[in-house]
């Protein structure tokens, strides 16, 4: 059984998609959502998702979403990405491997700008060199090693760097499919100005400043 964890704030229609590509392929979908002043639960209902109530921060919305989980595997998702078609074969095929191992997609922009591409390479080479994937590349992961690890913690940004950095590069599997994210908050100048302010705030977490002070800076 898959379940998967979507953690939501006033998604509105980008969710649409995403569940879109979940619905009669996956045995459940929950979605932890921080308090949507829009149509994102309703929304989120009307695709068959099971709704649960959580603070805001997405290291707690996953966290909770993946307690209230029944599926003997996990996959957390972001509300704006959508996986490429062949991603539930292959998902199965990892699965059936075992449980000791985590997976992630291929990251990819919704966009058709030659900025796009270029901050692709850029994941792709930093998945390479440190195999460390955020969030929106998606999280599938067994229950079993989920809480062997302790689950996401409660912090308000860069639960997934946490979480992947205790999983190791030995247990992490970086699978053919992609996880397409939606570009539409981007102009060519926030791409660039966003990732790099992204990767000083990461360096700053690895140099152990607290995830509550980064959070003030992050958006």
């Amino acid at each position: 059984m898959l379940s998967v964890i979507i953690p939501t704030l006033d998604e509105g229609e980008r969710i649409i998609p995403t569940l879109g590509s979940l619905k009669g392929l996956v045995d459940e979908i929950i979605v932890s959502d921080g308090g949507s002043n829009d149509d994102t639960v309703a929304m989120s209902k009307s695709f068959g998702a099971r709704v649960v109530r959580s603070v805001r921060g997405r290291g707690v919305q996953l966290k909770i979403g993946a307690e209230e989980a029944k599926g003997e595997w996990l996959l957390f998702l972001h509300a704006d990405t959508v996986l490429s078609d062949g991603w539930f074969e292959e998902t199965k095929e990892f699965m059936s491997k075992g449980l000791q191992k985590a997976a992630v997609f291929q990251f990819v922009l919704d966009d058709t700008r030659q900025v796009a591409r270029i901050l692709e390479k850029g994941v792709s080479l930093r998945n390479k060199i440190f195999s460390l994937p955020y969030g929106d590349q998606g999280l599938l992961i067994s229950q079993l090693l989920y809480k062997e690890l302790g689950g996401f913690k409660s912090i308000p940004v860069f639960e997934d760097v946490d979480i992947v950095r205790r999983i190791g590069r030995r247990r992490l599997v970086f699978l053919k499919n992609f996880a397409k994210t939606s570009a539409a908050r981007y102009t060519n100048y926030r791409i660039y100005y966003q990732s790099f302010r992204n990767l000083i705030l990461l360096l700053n977490y690895f140099l152990g400043v607290s995830p509550q002070l980064l959070a003030r800076f992050y958006k």
